[in-house]
């Protein structure tokens, strides 16, 4: 399934946060977004889940006007985890996932043999079995994204959005995370649309890269196009080594200082 934008402008108050976004995914492709603090992403984000209406522009749905498409449909073809995520904490692993079958209920049903047999597939997608039963308050980092992962993958979506899934995870938990949804996305060919902050794991997960700075898309390309010494100077602020992964056939970079005329107060790290 595929997701496009055209000419989105987002306001928040008087000020315009999205200028002219014109944002396109394929079906089955993993498309990140990065750019520095503040410059749109989750706010775009945010836009393409229809949780902050748009001010002008179009967001489109495999073609379709999202604005036309009942709520519920979208429930059962996008799933979206945000960055904060709240859950009572006697909730167990299983109870979670379950809650990916609601926008597949008709109005006063309950959950069916089928429902019970997507979520029990979906937990077992994850890696959860042996988990399922525990309470997500007692899980690591690491298990507790999965268990929302499985969550989103319970309502059988056909495009993902995950709003910086690797924020606060340690490293191995971080690769954990990217890992699986690099299988999700080969496995079930679902559309991947991502923000990450680190430019190493988006470059080696994605097929393809928008960079956001100042509401605007400032550049689009594969991942060898995007990680280039210019863009992580002008738009980073960062100088850089750039070096090719021969393992995972994607760039990296090593930072070796701040670019001049930086300052603490206008920074944004990667």
């Amino acid at each position: 399934m595929s997701m496009e934008t055209k000419s989105l402008q987002v306001k928040y108050g008087e000020k315009l946060v999205l200028k002219d976004i014109n944002f396109r995914v394929s079906n089955g492709e993993i498309v990140t977004i990065i750019g520095p603090n503040g410059s749109g992403k989750t706010t775009l984000i945010k836009s393409l889940s229809r949780y902050i209406k748009a001010y002008s522009g179009e967001i489109y749905l495999d073609g379709k006007d999202i604005s036309q498409i009942p709520t519920k449909k979208i429930a059962r073809e996008v799933a979206v985890l945000p960055q904060v995520k709240n859950v009572s904490a006697d909730v167990t692993i299983e109870n979670l996932v379950s809650y990916g079958r609601y926008p597949h209920l008709s109005f006063g049903k309950r959950i069916n043999k089928n429902d019970k047999d997507i979520i029990n597939w979906a937990i077992k997608k994850t890696g959860l079995v042996k988990l399922k039963d525990r309470y997500i308050a007692t899980l690591s980092g690491g298990e507790r994204q999965r268990a929302w992962i499985a969550m989103a993958l319970a309502q059988k979506p056909k495009i993902l959005i995950l709003d910086e899934p690797t924020t606060y995870l340690d490293i191995s938990y971080q690769l954990e995370v990217l890992e699986l949804v690099k299988e999700l996305n080969e496995s079930l060919g679902i559309t991947v649309i991502m923000v990450l902050h680190d430019l190493n794991q988006a470059a080696r997960y994605s097929n393809n890269i928008y960079v956001l700075k100042n509401g605007e898309i400032c550049e689009y390309g594969k991942p060898s196009d995007i990680l280039q010494a210019k863009l992580l100077k002008d738009v980073f602020r960062i100088e850089a080594h750039i070096y090719e992964d021969e393992i995972n056939r994607c760039p990296y970079f090593i930072p070796h200082k701040l670019s001049l005329n930086s300052t603490n107060n206008d920074l944004n790290l990667v």
